[in-house]
């Protein structure tokens, strides 16, 4: 496969993945915001954080208040990670490789920004956006549906994957890691934090199948670290990485890299790993190595399979 061709499918799968976590993200920080709890402007920081957008928001003199928050995430065309951006970026990137993907992956695509680039301001106004941020969910999953029935499962099929499961980790870490301190509490205010982290994740179902039981803070940690039945769980994410990384290799000839080092030596930890010794070592400080590592396996994966290739 040419460079260029899994660079533009790597990101496509990263950037519709983002989008999604995004529409997840706004959705649940403007019902937190909206609750007679905590700090409003401490929520909408928390979503900027997690993004991994506050410094591009802060150089730009913006103060953090809901509707900036909301502009910024959803449709500035100054912040590449905003929605409209990802869906830009995706579309971009998938005309760029359109015999790579099938029909109803393009049409998905294509459709999703067709409407964006018309979108009216009102359609993401006041009691407008939750019914916009669930669209925005509904179309990723139409993309990943497309992908999972209709694409062949060849070199194309395993960059789009890496993308969405690398994209995915990190979003779940920085996710984690915003709300971590809350997690020490068992309050008003923490209660609704614990639900904030699941909904953000679209596991509060899911807490309730494999716990059946009240919220508890150690489970949360634990259902969103170190349990592979969560496909947003990060042992589940990196062992996703790993799994990918090795079928590339495989059709390549067995041809490895660090980015194959890296993500097993990550899901070995995470998958031999006890909550008891994430606490004891600080959860901030194991979620930035996390991020961190995440970050640098990304790095690794483009210079491997891009940057060498050209």
């Amino acid at each position: 496969m040419l460079s260029r061709t899994a660079d533009s499918l790597f990101w496509i799968g990263r950037y519709t993945e983002r989008a999604a976590n995004l529409a997840r993200g706004l959705a649940v920080t403007r019902r937190m915001a909206s609750l007679s709890v905590g700090d409003e402007a401490t929520e909408w920081r928390n979503l900027l954080v997690a993004s991994g957008g506050e410094q591009a928001f802060i150089d730009r003199d913006r103060a953090i208040t809901q509707d900036a928050v909301i502009d910024w995430l959803l449709r500035d065309p100054e912040n590449p990670s905003s929605i409209v951006s990802c869906f830009e970026a995706a579309r971009q990137n998938g005309r760029a490789v359109r015999t790579a993907l099938t029909v109803d992956m393009w049409g998905a695509l294509n459709d999703s920004w067709n409407r964006l680039r018309k979108l009216d301001m009102a359609e993401t106004e006041g009691e407008a956006l939750p019914q916009f941020l669930e669209w925005v969910r509904e179309r990723v999953l139409l993309f990943n549906g497309a992908a999972q029935d209709t694409m062949l499962r060849s070199e194309s099929w395993l960059f789009i994957q890496l993308g969405t499961a690398l994209e995915r980790a990190d979003n779940t870490a920085r996710l984690l890691d915003v709300r971590q301190g809350w997690l020490s509490g068992d309050g008003t205010v923490e209660y609704a934090q614990w639900q904030a982290v699941l909904a953000s994740l679209s596991a509060t179902r899911s807490y309730q199948w494999v716990f059946r039981d009240r919220l508890d803070p150690r489970r949360i940690a634990e259902l969103v670290i170190l349990r592979p039945e969560l496909p947003r769980s990060l042992v589940a994410c990196f062992g996703r990485v790993k799994e990918l990384l090795d079928a590339i290799a495989a059709i390549q000839g067995g041809r490895r890299g660090e980015c194959h080092r890296m993500a097993g030596a990550v899901h070995g930890r995470l998958a031999y790993a006890k909550l008891d010794d994430i606490l004891e070592l600080g959860l901030h400080d194991f979620l930035t190595r996390v991020i961190e590592r995440t970050a640098r396996l990304g790095a690794e994966i483009q210079r491997l399979y891009i940057d060498e290739g050209r």
